[in-house]
């Protein structure tokens, strides 16, 4: 198949100027959970022809209810590998990069050299969320930053503001505090819920995931109940924000 065809209802939607700049632009997208992954299958569907998708994780059971990428058939592959090959089962002749990394401090670099068009932040831990933030941030890279999908239940309370500017997300109201430590302020643009929930974000003194062997990487999270429909709309969210985005929409 043609790639022209591929994408030519995008192509007839955007128009031929808005649709060739989002193929020449660049997407990282860090943290390919339930968000990430979704918001990965928006953005290969739409035509991007560069992607670098990083994760240091593994697929596994747990993963099934919410995750786009966990299949029985992708069950123990690592979630960069598992979402290159699905980007190139969409569009082989996209540039893929796939990395194995867990987004910190020391690898910062790694992920966001060469800085790209854009930069997808779908991860689920503060620590890594404020070092990323704060590195893309000050080298000036637009960002689209995911707050916490998880214990939501209403989609309609589903909203795009900056960070700055959101409200009743827990989850938001502790990285402002972390970034402006870092120096960092308005300017990061995220998809947030305005759902009342009852959760502070504090970690358990000990709740490691015994079936993934890179538990041990960063804080101890809990476990928190979350469907499948409203985790993808956060991601399609993503992807349709860093669509019409790129395409100067």
């Amino acid at each position: 198949m043609k790639r022209r065809e591929r994408f030519e209802r995008t192509r007839l939607l955007l128009g031929d100027e808005a649709f060739a700049r989002l193929q020449e632009s660049s997407v990282t997208v860090v943290g390919l959970g339930a968000v990430g992954g979704h918001a990965v299958e928006g953005l290969a569907r739409s035509g991007i022809s560069r992607l670098r998708l990083v994760d240091f994780d593994l697929l596994q059971p747990s993963n099934i209810n919410r995750q786009i990428l966990a299949l029985d058939s992708t069950l123990g592959q690592s979630k960069a590998h598992a979402a290159r090959q699905r980007v190139l089962d969409i569009n082989p002749s996209c540039d893929v990069e796939a990395l194995e990394i867990f987004a910190d401090s020391q690898t910062v670099d790694a992920i966001l050299t060469p800085a790209p068009s854009l930069l997808i932040d779908a991860i689920d831990s503060v620590n890594p969320k404020v070092q990323l933030l704060t590195a893309a941030y000050h080298r000036h890279i637009p960002i689209l930053s995911s707050m916490g999908a998880a214990l939501r239940t209403d989609p309609t309370m589903i909203h795009c503001d900056d960070l700055f500017s959101t409200r009743k997300c827990p989850l938001a109201r502790r990285l402002r505090k972390r970034l402006r430590q870092n120096g960092v302020g308005t300017g990061i643009e995220c998809v947030y819920s305005t759902e009342e929930i009852e959760f502070d974000y504090q970690p358990p003194a000990n709740d490691r995931d015994s079936e993934n062997p890179y538990s041990t990487r960063g804080r101890a999270r809990r476990t928190l109940g979350s469907l499948p429909t409203l985790t993808g709309i956060f991601g399609l969210y993503l992807a349709n924000w860093a669509i019409l985005k790129l395409a100067g929409k």
